[in-house]
């Protein structure tokens, strides 16, 4: 490629949706563990693929948008792939896409520049991403004369989960079609027709702009969001990797996304077709479409013993599932939940989560595994006043200085060491070696060793809530 093509796509601003807490792939997805940071291909989560496929295009840093909830997660999976200076947004509250992106362009605009934004939800997979990249680069002239781009998906199905796009007129020299209409999604009958014409798109929801250009359409059409998101810019705050924005401002905010606020409204939208093995992975039939299958069409992940069955997607996470005879069915096994269903009533997981909401069951917004900024846990065992976990900590990570006021703690060290502080005492503890935090006891754990600080925490008190935790002195914000 030519140097002049890769000097435009310096320009490129990469900007990653990461927020939402779909629950249509649980029990692997949690309201706090969002199935774009769930590794379904065996290698990258999806977060950490989109960023990786975005590189290809643009040497600038990755915007990526989520919440408080999620923020060390986002920030700890763009570590793992050493994209260290992604620049991580936190929405105070979800309003939907319109003001998320308008936030990007505000920062983006911020440097004095006026990059082409792309963006992308981190919870799509795209199985070929050479043809996604050469249909950017096809697009970016388009996007850098002041249009609004979108990609549209060719339909390979008659589809009624997706909203679609009707192409318009054809763009003199370009790949490319001048947007007539977004339609919902059609019943089946409409559907067909659709796929028939050849003249509409599936609506993939990504996007390419001029940061200005999305922000002038956004302020004449819905001045509204456009002033509340600029009241929280100017109240922005850096801390750490992160930015936050004034929330009382976007708490003020409409919830609207951008194709209602904009591209429906805009006469600069632009479709460009594209055809690169995408899916957005909406349920659990999706996913076994999308994946790798043996030659009896099933996708076995883990460690998974299945016979004479066909059609299957079996998941197993932690230990060993055993099938005979399955027959076009999802099972999916995680440390705290065996979740089995036919692969064409998936759907009626909706229903599931609804009964499970209404009994307030937590596997719904937690795994049994907890990530933290400084590490993870493991909550192995629990009873009436007893709470027994498993604690990893990073090597050169702290927990909060912190004490609790219903609950004692024991800890056992099994790998690694620990520097524990309990009150006016600091010591070094190793393998075998343990210590007692009494109840209300200033304590804090650090590890200031090389490798990973593995220890069993055993729980005993009234409460054993997280919330319990009187935070002092915290490295990660979090006082």
């Amino acid at each position: 490629m030519s140097k002049k093509y890769f000097e435009a796509m310096s320009a490129l601003r990469p900007v990653i949706l990461a927020g939402g807490s779909g629950t249509r792939l649980w029990p692997m997805s949690r309201k706090h563990y969002a199935k774009q940071y769930l590794t379904l291909n065996g290698k990258t989560t999806m977060l950490q693929a989109t960023a990786e496929r975005i590189s290809a295009l643009s040497s600038e840093a990755p915007f990526v948008i989520c919440n408080e909830e999620t923020r060390f997660l986002a920030a700890e999976q763009m570590r793992q792939i050493s994209l260290d200076n992604a620049r991580i947004l936190l929405e105070p509250a979800g309003r939907n896409t319109a003001p998320a992106i308008a936030l990007a362009a505000l920062e983006a605009l911020s440097n004095d520049e006026d990059p082409v934004l792309l963006v992308m939800p981190a919870d799509h997979m795209i199985s070929d991403p050479s043809a996604f990249n050469a249909t950017v680069e096809t697009a970016l002239p388009l996007a850098q004369s002041n249009h609004l781009v979108t990609f549209g998906i060719i339909p390979t199905r008659p589809e009624t989960g997706y909203g679609y796009i009707h192409a318009g007129a054809p763009l003199a020299g370009h790949d490319g079609f001048a947007v007539d209409t977004f339609v919902e999604k059609p019943d089946a009958a409409t559907a067909e027709a659709y796929l028939a014409s050849g003249a509409y798109y599936w609506n993939s929801g990504i996007f390419m702009f001029r940061a200005s250009c999305y922000l002038a359409e956004l302020e004449t059409f819905r001045p509204d969001v456009m002033a509340a998101c600029r009241a929280a810019f100017e109240g922005k705050q850096g801390d750490l990797h992160f930015l936050r924005f004034d929330e009382a401002a976007f708490l003020a905010c409409p919830d609207v996304s951008i194709d209602y606020a904009v591209m429906e409204q805009t006469s600069h939208a632009v479709v460009v077709p594209i055809d690169a093995g995408w899916s957005d992975i909406g349920s659990w039939s999706a996913l076994w479409d999308a994946s790798d299958k043996n030659a009896d069409g099933n996708c076995e992940i883990g460690d998974v013993l299945s016979l004479n069955g066909s059609g299957n997607y079996i998941n197993a996470g932690s230990r060993l599932v055993a099938a005979v005879g399955l027959q076009d069915m999802i099972v999916v096994e995680t440390k705290d939940v065996v979740f089995v269903a036919p692969k064409d009533r998936v759907d009626e997981i909706k229903e599931l989560i609804k009964d499970m909401t209404a009994k307030d069951r937590p596997e719904l917004n937690h795994h049994r595994v907890v990530y933290r900024p400084w590490g993870q846990y493991d909550s192995i065992d629990m009873g009436d006043r007893y709470q027994v976990k498993r604690i990893t900590v990073k090597p050169g990570a702290k927990l909060s200085v912190q004490k609790h006021h219903h609950r004692a703690e024991h800890w056992i060290v099994v790998r690694g060491c620990a520097k524990v502080t309990r009150g006016e005492e600091t010591i070094l503890l190793s393998e075998n070696q343990s210590t007692y935090i009494p109840l209300g006891e200033i304590h804090a754990l650090e590890n200031p060793g090389k490798i990973p600080l593995e220890l069993i925490e055993v729980q005993s008190g009234s409460y054993l809530g997280e919330d319990d935790i009187v935070r002092l002195e915290d490295k990660y914000g979090r006082v």
